[in-house]
């Protein structure tokens, strides 16, 4: 069990590609977590389209293992796309970093999870418990708080700690936690193990949750707009394509665990794409302004977002709707 529980943490440290980047490939950033399971397809498909020696751009998955380091990669310029988390780029937006969202990468995927003998069957149960989350400023945090919401509950009615996800999965087995709150696949991990089972999950109480979006920096927009759309309509082609038919999500189980990309147990991955097969979807990747303007309310209430953050500061929608989602043939 324990062993299972290993082989879904991810690599410690940041894992970006090693070795010399073509002038042919833009290089986007992501974690090897399944909201950002349309970056990998997305890159496999614009490869197949663009044989050896042809002309256009590919893209290149480059693999880190947190948040704060994809961050610091766009921050300085590294890499000039990365699926980041919404709230981040808002602030990063306001703070005078020239980056803006121009897709979602995915819909839903955040579960709440205790142990399979655990007593506890209403949230309300969990107050005075230990609870994990990401970090503050994951949207995890926000569905966590809106559980507790619905309760009539603060953050000050549980103890709150902060875990990075892969560890979650042994901390509920030794009993370090009472529950832990994250994106798959470290919730199917414990899951499959058979000894935790969810008991909030983001396709039941969130439908539109979101967190995960694609992110670009301002001069790669400004100076090949014509990139910028090619990989707008491959992550939006990616995920038509996945929640078209469970057959298409295998095959973005295979390519997903490689280890150029999520090197991680297909079990797993695949756990999460049928467990139930809503548990995280791909299909509907439109950008709403009302549901950014609510992630914004509930950061503002966190206390990770100080102000009111203008929607042109942090969003290019022109790219989303000039898509024409390319039609993945794998």
């Amino acid at each position: 069990m324990l062993q299972a529980m290993m082989v879904a943490a991810l690599p410690g440290g940041l894992a970006a590609c090693a070795g010399e980047t073509s002038p042919t490939e833009l290089v986007v950033g992501g974690l090897p977590v399944t909201c950002n399971l349309t970056l990998p397809v997305a890159c496999v498909a614009r490869s197949k389209a663009t044989p050896a020696g042809g002309q256009g751009v590919g893209f290149k998955f480059s693999k880190y293992s947190g948040w704060p380091e994809i961050k610091e990669s766009l921050m300085a310029g590294r890499i000039q796309a990365a699926y980041m988390l919404a709230p981040l780029v808002m602030d990063l937006a306001d703070k005078k970093i020239p980056v803006k969202i121009v897709s979602l990468g995915h819909r839903s995927g955040a579960v709440i999870m205790v142990r399979t003998d655990s007593p506890y069957g209403k949230f309300r149960q969990l107050a005075g418990k230990r609870i994990a989350i990401p970090s503050r400023f994951a949207v995890d945090f926000l569905f966590l708080r809106k559980m507790l919401q619905q309760e009539g509950m603060t953050p000050a009615d549980i103890e709150i700690v902060e875990m990075p996800p892969p560890d979650m999965p042994a901390a509920l087995y030794a009993n370090a936690v009472d529950a832990y709150c994250t994106g798959e696949p470290f919730g199917a991990a414990a899951q499959r193990a058979g000894y935790a089972r969810p008991l909030r999950m983001t396709r039941d109480e969130w439908r539109n949750y979101i967190c995960c979006v694609l992110t670009v920096r301002e001069e790669l927009i400004q100076t090949n707009r014509p990139l910028v759309q090619d990989l707008v309509n491959h992550v939006l082609g990616a995920g038509q394509w996945l929640d078209a038919q469970q057959a298409n999500r295998e095959k973005a189980v295979a390519i997903a665990a490689g280890r150029e990309y999520f090197n991680q147990d297909p079990n797993i991955i695949r756990f999460v794409m049928e467990n139930p097969t809503d548990r995280v979807t791909y299909g509907d990747l439109r950008m709403i302004r009302n549901e950014f303007e609510e992630l914004m309310r509930l950061s503002m209430e966190a206390g990770t977002i100080k102000h009111p953050i203008a929607y042109e500061t942090y969003m290019d929608e022109s790219f989303a709707r000039a898509a024409q989602p390319v039609s993945i043939n794998l």
